[in-house]
């Protein structure tokens, strides 16, 4: 019998909402702080007034209920999935948790080489690997299932842009605008998996 739970399906929906209220809320209350110019990051650094609560907002509260979304994600997943499906889902699950870590380990701004805003980096660039490996995954694994490739397919175009976004437009445009393309990237996935992935079994 088929069914769906809402609550953890419009998790991810919920992220993208909460990320980007976030982002322009505390960007407004921030003095000095331009959206063109200045990364996401700046605002949960340590340092910056309201950085924790940005960090917990804007990273941590978003990669949470993108981790729901990718859990329900992976129960609709039938029982005789094949395992580059499971492991596409996984490496979603991998890479919201990341998502969340970017907010735990926030930059520094006195010293951007130290240990802490390395493993915010280090957060950033495994939530990138774990997005774009679940594409690839997830394109695999989808068969000649309608649901799973149309997520498939998503999932590939949306890491495909994430991907550029983070080492191709910086070359065009401002560093910060680059950042934000690759977090509107993963957005609109969590917006469109919401309605493409396959009803539960």
């Amino acid at each position: 019998m088929l069914e769906r739970n809402n609550a953890m399906a419009w998790a991810g929906p919920l992220a993208a909402v909460v990320f980007i209220a976030a982002v322009v809320g505390f960007g407004a209350q921030l003095q000095g702080y331009d959206q063109m110019r200045h990364p996401v990051s700046l605002l949960g650094a340590r340092g910056v007034p309201g950085g924790t609560a940005f960090s917990l907002l804007g990273f941590v509260l978003p990669g949470l209920l993108a981790a729901i979304a990718m859990l329900d994600l992976i129960l609709r997943m039938p029982v005789s999935a094949p395992r580059p499906l499971r492991v596409g889902g996984q490496m979603l699950l991998l890479a919201a948790i990341a998502f969340a870590a970017m907010g735990l380990f926030p930059l520094d701004v006195d010293d951007i080489e130290n240990r802490a805003s390395q493993f915010h980096a280090s957060a950033w660039l495994l939530w990138l690997l774990a997005f774009t490996a679940a594409a690839i995954a997830l394109r695999f694994g989808a068969g000649k299932a309608a649901g799973w490739r149309a997520l498939s397919t998503l999932t590939l175009v949306c890491a495909a842009w994430v991907v550029c976004s983070a080492f191709l437009f910086e070359i065009a445009m401002p560093v910060a605008m680059a950042q934000r393309l690759a977090f509107l990237g993963w957005l609109v996935w969590l917006l469109g998996a919401a309605r493409l992935a396959p009803l539960r079994r």
